[in-house]
């Protein structure tokens, strides 16, 4: 996983927005990025609608976000017009952002192991370096807590 202070690795990802988003483009202003498990389960639903609730307040710092899941294109489109969500969503198929920022782990549910992506969030300063890393999100108030970092660069 990056650390504070480090280079947050670069990416190009297709974008609910249309198009591709990649990282270094965006240096200039901060960045937030939120990776979580999969479109359309409780959790996801809670926080995506969340950060789409404060994407004025985070245009307002200068900061732009973006959801980051391995979801495919054609899901992020449906869960992004069924919830309403105005917060860009990315796709990693792939899985290569995920690998590059660590949150690709070994999770347990009901005594099963598997892979998913641990919810976790990332706040990059216009400089390009990792200024915040929440890992293991809790929902409730996250994204009111990660705008307060924001308005805090």
């Amino acid at each position: 996983m990056p650390e504070i202070s480090h280079p947050a690795p670069n990416f190009t990802l297709p974008s609910t927005d249309g198009g591709d988003v990649t990282l270094s483009d965006l240096r200039g202003k901060p960045v937030v990025l939120f990776f979580y498990p999969r479109d359309n389960t409780p959790g996801c639903t809670k926080e995506s609608i969340a950060f789409s609730e404060h994407r004025a307040a985070f245009e307002a710092a200068g900061a732009v976000v973006f959801g980051i899941s391995k979801d495919s294109m054609a899901s992020h489109e449906k869960f992004v017009t069924k919830k309403e969500l105005t917060v860009p969503l990315l796709s990693d198929e792939h899985g290569s952002a995920c690998e590059d920022y660590g949150v690709w782990k070994e999770k347990s549910m009901y005594g099963k192991k598997f892979m998913g992506i641990e919810r976790t969030t990332f706040l990059i300063g216009a400089d390009g370096m990792i200024a915040q890393i929440w890992p293991k999100v809790k929902v409730p108030g996250h994204a009111e807590s990660v705008l307060e970092a924001v308005q805090g660069l």
